[in-house]
């Protein structure tokens, strides 16, 4: 458990060494939603988990009650995932999917804790290609999946650890995104 605690701790302080990032890419995120962008995430086994967890605090609400903003967790679409792995193999079922949705103004957030997911190396260049920003979550750099991605959010530690410190890293961006929204986001009618 002791080490378990430790190794979290590191994460954590490599997420705090990042806040500044968090917060930019909150700022960002408000203004491009408020415009009527979309944000478009992905992630493997656990860290789809967190995709999911982080478009259901955007199109819910994070703190405060606001309006819904478009999100989507293209790991949840279960039909596209499987036709596209079926039909395209597993390395494009994320990248068509950004192909299909992304937009110039939209931001594609791609979790990995290995950052070496090929799935999510192809959803970035897609995000790329398609003129959206693109975001990695990733565990230690250098990785290939910072390296594809515009900006990353690379966080020391083990696996777990720095899956951990996402779901902080997560709610830390829902946090800066809410209190850099406009004031007539935040009201609900």
């Amino acid at each position: 458990m002791e080490q378990h605690l430790s190794g979290l701790a590191e994460s954590l302080a490599g997420l705090r060494a990042q806040a500044p990032r968090i917060t930019r890419w909150g700022g960002l995120l408000a203004r491009r939603l408020s415009e009527g962008g979309r944000l478009l995430a992905a992630g493997n086994g656990g860290s789809a988990a967190e995709a999911q967890h982080l478009t259901a605090e955007l199109v819910g609400r994070f703190r405060d009650d606001r309006a819904p903003f478009s999100a989507i967790a293209l790991c949840s679409e279960t039909s596209s995932v499987t036709a596209i792995g079926n039909d395209y193999g597993y390395d494009q079922v994320f990248a068509r999917q950004v192909t299909a949705h992304a937009r110039p103004g939209d931001v594609v957030v791609l979790l990995s804790t290995s950052g070496k997911s090929p799935n999510l190396l192809e959803a970035a260049r897609a995000g790329r290609a398609a003129g959206a920003r693109v975001w990695a979550f990733t565990g230690p750099a250098p990785n290939p999946l910072a390296a594809e991605a515009e900006e990353a959010l690379a966080l020391p530690g083990e696996p777990a650890n720095v899956q951990e410190a996402q779901l902080v890293a997560v709610h830390a961006l829902c946090k800066a995104f809410e209190a850099a929204l406009p004031a007539a986001s935040r009201r609900v009618s």
